[in-house]
């Protein structure tokens, strides 16, 4: 026999309520803290609606070639739920999204979880002073709206004049195509920011040309990352403090 997991129990389950107290919008880090939060204060009645089809958000639609973190994961993690298996300081974004579900899963929240749903307007009705959530699954009624949908949620292509002419194959880094190979191939890439920084290199190796386009030069420092060695992973889940200690040293620039 076959088991569901609860991610995908909460993703079979496409019918939203009328009314809730508080309405959660993406699942992703904050969504996801959001609702583990507001279980462990009591406030039982709320709805998380996702347009994707699992808990990740940016860490779920981003996986270009180099997707990584560049903030320390011990620091770029819940507080309140350690993990114990990063193999880098700075984790690649199949851990990360792995994470989110783990701690998703262990969270006991996600059959207040709807996935596949898009919100499509949110409006405040002063006169009865709620909000009114439309969605690709009906409407929602909400006291509280909570908007954990980030700002990278929707890729936008740069306006340049001919881009919707191009002949050739484009794509925006948060909606990779893997399907295509860029063995050989001539490639742009347009922006110098923390995808592009990832991207390029891991690129550059397998294309016959690579030019890259840059409006303003962003900050760039040493991420000094590493692979954890095996002693270290042993401590982390062995020895909760010295996983503490990690996350600590990065305020002081030492991890």
């Amino acid at each position: 026999a076959t088991t569901t997991s609860a991610g995908e129990r909460a993703a079979q389950t496409p019918s939203l309520p009328d009314r809730v107290r508080i309405f959660v919008l993406g699942a992703g880090f904050a969504g996801l803290g959001a609702a583990i939060k507001l279980d462990e204060a009591g406030e039982r009645d709320f709805l998380v609606v996702d347009k994707g089809d699992s808990v990740g958000g940016t860490w779920r639609d981003n996986t270009y070639p180099g997707a990584a973190c560049d903030v320390p994961s011990q620091l770029y993690s819940f507080s309140f739920a350690p993990n114990t298996e990063w193999s880098r300081p700075c984790s690649p974004q199949p851990e990360i999204h792995a994470y989110l579900q783990r701690v998703a899963e262990e969270s006991g929240v996600l059959d207040r979880f709807r996935f596949g749903v898009t919100v499509e307007d949110a409006s405040w009705d002063e006169q009865d002073r709620v909000w009114q959530v439309t969605t690709s699954a009906g409407t929602v009624t909400a006291d509280v709206l909570i908007s954990g949908s980030g700002g990278l949620s929707e890729p936008k292509l740069p306006e340049i004049k001919g881009i919707e002419e191009f002949a050739g194959e484009i794509f925006h880094s948060a909606r990779w195509n893997h399907d295509y190979d860029l063995t050989g191939k001539r490639v742009a890439v347009i922006g110098t920011g923390a995808s592009a920084i990832q991207i390029v290199p891991e690129i550059a190796p397998k294309v016959a040309h690579l030019d890259v386009y840059q409006r303003t030069a962003p900050w760039v420092i040493p991420r000094n990352d590493r692979t954890y060695t095996r002693l270290e992973r042993l401590a982390f889940r062995h020895l909760p403090f010295v996983q503490k200690a990690y996350r600590r040293a990065i305020y002081w620039g030492r991890e």
